[in-house]
């Protein structure tokens, strides 16, 4: 669930200001009223003090009415809303599905001399501190909940039938827990027992106990301020021990600290099989685990959710195949990496008076404008892997790929073999079709996964291109050992182009020889076939791409900025230039002169003075269920959109936080929002679902059917939840490994996370909900107010694919924006990306909302900019604040809000809360009864001030 923040209980209390001003002046008042009357004639003196009284319980009634009906009104009717809960039947199921992803999305690294599986009975001692304390999911909206039980390891362990030393895991229990780690509150400690705490006899009884030991290594970042730590004593954290530092100088949070290592050493110079297991989102340096002889198997098994522990026991007594692939690529020194001097944000140091104040863990905190450049353009993770060792074949740099990368993207072990072979290419006009047939050549039961690639031609110094693109990807059932499986594949020639961004400013595909290949992972080719294209096509704007509605062109140019690119040319001769730290770290005066945040911008920049005011208040006799099936261009519309008064309009764009309002003029009920992609989170009546893994391990399944089933689960669970909108899927890039959000999202492949994220979109409207595909664009880090800089190839190709996919294979209606900025400008007051890309290009029909909102936009999102630029709704609970139009009597405004009104209405018609026809509107129960008691204190006062009169009377007649 997510925590309250001080900062939004300020600000609720700043829009609350007036209407208590005013209690207090009447308290006040009634006060001075009692004094001054204490110089009257009893009877005088008791008709003023009562009339003092009722007074001020009328104004104070009145003010509380106002505020409850006011700026409170979103926040009591979303706390108000049924509390309702997913049923016995529903999480049972989440759960089994949560084992199934689990069992397939945790991945064997290792697994040297058959050290797995375990044999049946088999005891282990449980080594670290992460034994006891593992990481379940990742911090911020994006994780689990609290209302559920947790199967840790050791349950695991137990479950499947493997004993565990007790001593020893009581031992990590006596330890203590680390620090709390939120989304108020980072911590960057990685608490570890230092070796001298094993007593040589706890360590005898280990050994007698079993020769074999399980070493657990967590880490865990998430949602917050900042990425992780690319330098460790740059940050604050605690050593384990005052006799040497964790990290020295340099270290970062994913290398291995020296507690860490010692107890690895410690453990290696004791027990003859070892078994690692890294639980963590985030690739981490691994190499120290080729070492030491002692281990021999080495699992990924990152954020299981409640349940998905489950799975690892099964995995190491080979009750389960391990099936799982890597959707990232473990190198063995990150910073060899070329994003490694750009891989988290930094502060531009001539920005300062451009601060924005805020508030972490309830401390007043300033943020500045910061950047980030991805100047590693395309080559994002594995593609610049292969494609260097592609140019290192050629003779054209040096490159040692083996030294470098420990686990290729698609790297996974199982505990059988087998063998793919493929059939020639059948090349029908744009399709390329052939089949993969998948055998088990091993002893026992498993699943394998078919990973499609293709390598288009290359001209050295032309259009940029990876030599490794994955295309597609399957999973075979379970083949008993000697079974095949022939799966069928159809690639379109037309996704293998290629954004000519230097030259025609388009898509192109270039004349010559594309191979197809398929592959044990992104480096192993398994078979491969190639096909020709006598002729190079651009897909200008006389020749668009089938599924594009209007033809791609070049948009972002202002996004590039003055940084160097990362080219293939003559080997990656520009590599130490373009992967250098960034040449200058102070924005330019003419990028500043187009820098604003809130605090700067002028209001009236999107205003059409030419504009008309569309019609209002119309009676016309629709109601949006009317339009349930409706095409987007179905003149209705109108008709339906000239009913709205310019109040609901209003409220409608500017309070769509958790919830879409109701519009009683259209007969629009409200619709309620929630978190996340790893649990459903009610975060305002306390309710939430079980949790699922993190995406990370979804993606690891590698596949398609899991992950339908996963967003069908979700979209289950919303609607016994009464949630029609989901905050979700998270499409962002691991372009870092240090990206600390990057458990809530699946890969370092473009295509990869589109196409997971298509599945999970298409699952949840199984369901009748819509899914927020978020976060619109670029958003690949904490990165709130960062000004991302990167060449629009790249953009195209690798972060706005994610988006593409879905949208055009699942019809995604809905999108969340980012909070970063593209070059200049806020993601949200990007036309080019909002317009020109999602709707114009991609034909996006549906809403984009923003991402939180709080009181002050954060200092740099406001209403005004983002509707006139594509934006719909804003993610806010309370108004009073630049999610409200600063001129809502504009005609351009008006226009703004008619169109994004129509944009959030033709989304939530298509969910399941009009599945049965005409919903019904009207007052919400909570005002309902907050009127009941204005009645019944009015005529509870009516009733005093006929006493008081009457008393009054009495009292003079006396």
């Amino acid at each position: 669930m997510l925590e309250i923040d001080l900062e939004d209980v300020y600000a609720v209390l700043a829009l609350c200001v007036p209407y208590l001003v005013v209690i207090g002046v009447a308290l006040v008042a009634m006060v001075v009223a009692m004094v001054v009357a204490r110089r009257q004639p009893k009877p005088k003196r008791f008709l003023v003090r009562a009339q003092a009284a009722i007074a001020c319980v009328l104004v104070v009634a009145a003010s509380v009415t106002a505020m409850c009906f006011g700026p409170l009104a979103t926040l009591i009717g979303l706390a108000t809303s049924p509390a309702l809960t997913v049923s016995e039947e529903t999480t049972e199921e989440a759960q089994a599905l949560t084992e199934e992803i689990t069992g397939e999305g945790f991945v064997l690294l290792e697994n040297d001399g058959a050290t797995l599986p375990l044999a049946s009975g088999a005891k282990v001692n449980l080594f670290g501190y992460a034994s006891e304390n593992p990481v379940y999911s990742g911090v911020g909206s994006g994780g689990i909940n609290d209302l559920y039980e947790k199967v840790s390891i050791k349950d695991s362990l137990v479950n499947a039938g493997i004993e565990y030393n007790e001593e020893l895991s009581q031992f990590y229990a006596d330890f203590g827990a680390g620090p709390e780690v939120s989304e108020l509150s980072q911590s960057w400690d990685l608490p570890q027992p230092t070796v001298d705490a094993y007593s040589d006899e706890l360590l005898a009884n280990a050994r007698s106990y079993s020769d074999t030991a399980v070493i657990v290594i967590s880490r865990l970042a998430g949602e917050g301020h900042n990425d992780m730590p690319v330098d460790m004593t740059a940050v604050p954290y605690d050593n384990n021990s005052d006799e040497y530092a964790d990290f020295e100088a340099g270290d970062h949070f994913l290398r291995i600290s020296q507690t860490e290592k010692n107890m690895v050493e410690m453990v290696c110079e004791n027990f003859d099989k070892v078994i690692v297991v890294y639980n963590g989102s985030n690739p981490m340096e691994l190499g120290w685990v080729e070492d030491y002889d002692q281990i021999g198997a080495v699992i990924w098994a990152a954020g299981p959710g409640n349940t998905g522990f489950n799975a690892l026991g099964r995995i190491l007594t080979g009750e389960v195949n391990p099936s799982g692939r890597t959707p990232d690529t473990f190198v063995y020194d990150i910073t060899e990496t070329p994003y490694w001097n750009n891989a988290v944000k930094a502060d531009y140091t001539n920005m300062e008076d451009m601060g924005v104040e805020g508030m972490n863990n309830g401390v007043p905190q300033m943020y500045y404008p910061a950047y980030i450049n991805y100047a590693e353009s395309i080559y994002v993770g594995y593609k610049y892997y292969e494609t260097a060792y592609a140019e290192a074949q050629a003779g054209r740099m040096d490159f040692d790929y083996d030294t470098t990368v420990q686990y290729p993207f698609g790297h996974g072990l199982s505990y059988t073999t087998f063998e793919q072979s493929m059939s020639d290419l059948t090349v029908d006009g744009d399709t390329v079709r052939f089949d993969v047939t998948v055998t088990n050549t091993g002893d026992v039961a498993g699943k394998d996964v078919v990973e499609v690639y293709y390598n288009p031609p290359y001209i050295d110094g032309g259009i940029e291109k990876a030599a490794a693109n994955l295309a597609a990807y399957e999973k075979t059932k379970l083949l008993e050992p000697g079974d095949s499986q022939t799966i069928s594949f159809e690639l379109d020639v037309e996704d293998m182009v290629s954004f000519d961004v230097d030259g025609r400013g388009c898509y192109v595909l270039d004349a010559g020889e594309y191979e197809v290949s398929i592959r044990a992972n992104s480096h192993d080719v398994l078979d491969s076939r190639s096909f020709s294209l006598a002729e190079t096509e651009a897909f200008d704007g006389s020749n668009p791409r089938e599924d594009d509605a209007t033809a791609a062109e070049a948009r972002f140019e202002d996004i590039a900025g003055d940084v160097t690119y990362l080219s293939r040319a003559g080997g990656f001769a520009n590599y130490d230039e373009a992967c250098a730290p960034a040449a200058s770290t102070e924005m330019t005066d003419e990028q500043r002169a187009e820098y604003h945040l809130n605090s700067n911008f002028d209001y009236t920049t999107y205003l059409d003075p030419t504009a008309e005011t569309p019609a209002t208040g119309e009676k016309n006799g629709l109601t949006l269920a009317d339009l349930r099936d409706a095409d987007y261009d179905d003149p209705r519309w109108d008709q339906l959109l000239d009913q709205m008064t310019v109040d609901e309009m209003v409220e409608l764009i500017s309070m769509s936080g958790y919830q879409t309002p109701a519009v009683d003029s259209v007969g629009k009920v409200q619709t309620i929002d929630a978190d996340g992609p790893t649990a459903i989170n009610q975060n305002f009546t306390g309710e939430g679902s079980i949790g699922l893994p993190i995406p990370v391990v979804l993606a690891s399944t590698w596949s398609p059917d899991l992950q339908y089933r996963y967003g069908e689960i979700m979209g289950q669970m919303c609607r016994e939840m009464g949630i029609e909108g989901w905050y979700a899927p998270g499409v962002n890039i691991h372009r870092s490994a240090f990206g600390a959000r990057n458990y809530e999202f699946y890969s370092e492949d473009g295509t990869m996370s589109g196409l997971i994220a298509a599945h999970a979109v298409s699952g949840a409207k199984s369901k009748g909900v819509y899914a927020y595909v978020k976060h619109f664009a670029l958003y690949d880090g904490n990165a709130k107010m960062v000004c991302v800089w990167a060449d629009e190839q790249a953009m195209r190709e690798v972060y706005l694919r994610a988006f593409e996919i879905p949208v055009k294979d699942a019809g995604a209606n809905a999108v969340m924006v980012s909070w970063n900025f593209l070059g200049t400008r806020w993601a949200g007051e990007d036309s080019e990306l909002m317009n020109g890309v999602l709707r114009d290009e991609w034909g996006f029909r549906g809403m984009a909302l923003t991402d939180f909102f709080r009181n002050n936009g954060h200092g740099f999102m406001n209403a005004d900019a983002a509707l006139a630029n594509g934006v719909d709704a804003m993610l806010s609970t309370y108004g009073g604040g630049p999610n409200v139009p600063a001129d809502v009597t504009d005609a351009s405004t008006v226009a703004y809000m008619r169109q994004a009104s129509k944009n959030i209405m033709y989304t939530v018609v298509s969910s399941w809360a009009y599945e049965d026809g005409a919903a019904e509107t009207g007052l919400a129960e909570w005002q309902i009864g907050a009127i009941v008691a204005d009645v019944v204190v009015a005529a509870v006062l009516v009733g005093c001030e006929v006493a008081v009169l009457r008393s009054y009377r009495r009292r003079l007649a006396a």
